[in-house]
């Protein structure tokens, strides 16, 4: 299969890309690299360019012979979508518009949409299944609604087969260490806490220590970018031009945030100093996965299970490059 990656340069977007190449699919990334990097996309073909650029979206997609789309071009950081609305509405919704279209034209009728599990909100049932409604609550996550309302609208007018993910905390690096999570700056948890056993972060933050669960800290379901990758193969592989289907991602367990950074004193073998800070407007509680409709559907089981063993991999590649692929 032909598969063109959007935002194939970013974390999940290359891993993801990376993980095709290696089962012997033809694959090709697209991105601004406004926040990929080349790097990641390994020894891969890489066209630069912006999804919001419909005319030279569309000739890629006719020149590299596309059989189907994966993507995963999005602005994604929640904080700055409070602030920046705007951005993360033309970027994530107008660019996916300006996908769909150029897929129209260039005749490609499979997709996969790299969705959120930010869309359930503060969830009134643990674990989160794909029948939970969906409850938004900031402008990352609307964006995201609305592209996956575009697309069910536009494979019910024009026929288009589609997949949609809605994954929980995508962490870890490739085992091997040459391929790993860098962002500027950095939002997420595992990064943000090893930081601190660089020596780069004075403490890590921990925002809310009063939330309903066992030790006061929101609860989360971290899933290994390389199970991500596994699923997002399967998903695109079954998926044909009569395809609706949508699945959660994710381990079916969940750790707290003091329990991820027990874990990481554990991989580096030290202390991480930390800050108890109040809550931010909008986290919820607790996001844990009910995987079983994917585990189901597809065959898929999680290969990490064990935070440390996710940790250790992460480590692995934040040590030997503290820079991200400024040093890779």
């Amino acid at each position: 299969m032909k598969i063109l990656f959007t935002g194939g340069a970013g974390y999940v977007g290359s891993a993801c890309l990376r993980h095709a190449a290696k089962q012997g699919h033809e694959v090709l990334a697209y991105d601004n690299l406004v926040e990929g990097h080349p790097k990641a996309v390994a020894s891969n073909p890489l066209v630069e360019g912006d999804i919001a650029d419909t005319a030279k979206l569309t000739a890629t997609l006719k020149d590299f012979g596309a059989d189907a789309v994966m993507h995963f071009a999005a602005a994604t950081n929640v904080g700055e979508s409070v602030e920046n609305p705007e951005y993360h509405y033309a970027n994530n919704i107008g660019g996916s518009l300006s996908l769909l279209n150029a897929m129209r034209a260039a005749g490609v009728t499979r997709m996969l949409f790299s969705s959120t599990s930010s869309l359930y909100g503060a969830a009134d049932k643990i674990p989160i299944s794909e029948d939970s409604p969906p409850i938004p609550e900031n402008p990352y996550a609307r964006s995201k609604m609305a592209v996956e309302w575009m697309i069910q609208d536009f494979a019910h007018a024009y026929g288009l087969g589609y997949t949609l993910l809605r994954y929980f905390n995508a962490c870890g690096a490739d085992p091997s260490g040459e391929f790993g999570e860098h962002h500027d700056p950095e939002t997420h948890i595992i990064p943000r806490i090893l930081e601190v056993a660089l020596g780069q972060r004075k403490t890590f933050a921990i925002f809310g220590t009063d939330y309903p669960t066992p030790d006061g800290t929101c609860l989360r379901d971290y899933v290994h970018i390389d199970d991500l990758a596994s699923a997002h193969l399967l998903a695109i592989e079954a998926t044909g031009p009569e395809t609706r289907e949508l699945y959660n991602i994710g381990t079916g367990t969940g750790q707290s945030v003091n329990e991820v950074i027990e874990a990481c004193e554990a991989v580096v073998g030290q202390p991480i100093a930390k800050e108890y800070v109040a809550r931010r407007p909008g986290d919820p509680p607790r996001l844990v996965s009910d995987p079983t409709k994917l585990q189901n559907g597809l065959g898929w089981s999680p290969r990490y299970t064990d935070i440390k063993e996710i940790i250790a991999t992460a480590w692995e590649w934040h040590s030997k490059n503290p820079q991200g692929y400024t040093d890779a």
